[in-house]
């Protein structure tokens, strides 16, 4: 995995580790997220595309954009990093 795309997924990490004002079924949403992200990219990088590696993070964007800012902004960065892939 690019240091890049990694360095984002642990900023994402650490907010939600943090004090990110998310309930449980958001938090437990990004988390799933981020597990597909590992999945999807282990098996984009194994030659098997999956279009919807980015479908589910432009989703995520859509769905915390309003209420974090942060979060947001760091979804962006890993959107922006998997089509620096090639993704």
């Amino acid at each position: 995995m690019p240091a890049r795309l990694q360095q984002h997924l642990q900023q994402l990490s650490e907010e939600l580790s943090g004090d990110t004002p998310l309930d449980t079924e958001d938090r437990a949403a990004l988390l799933e997220l981020m597990q597909q992200i590992d999945l999807k990219l282990a098996r984009e990088l194994a030659g098997d595309p999956d279009a919807s590696l980015v479908d589910g993070v432009n989703l995520a964007v859509e769905s915390f954009e309003s209420q974090h800012p942060t979060l947001t902004g760091t979804l962006r960065n890993i959107l922006q990093s998997l089509a620096n892939m090639g993704i």
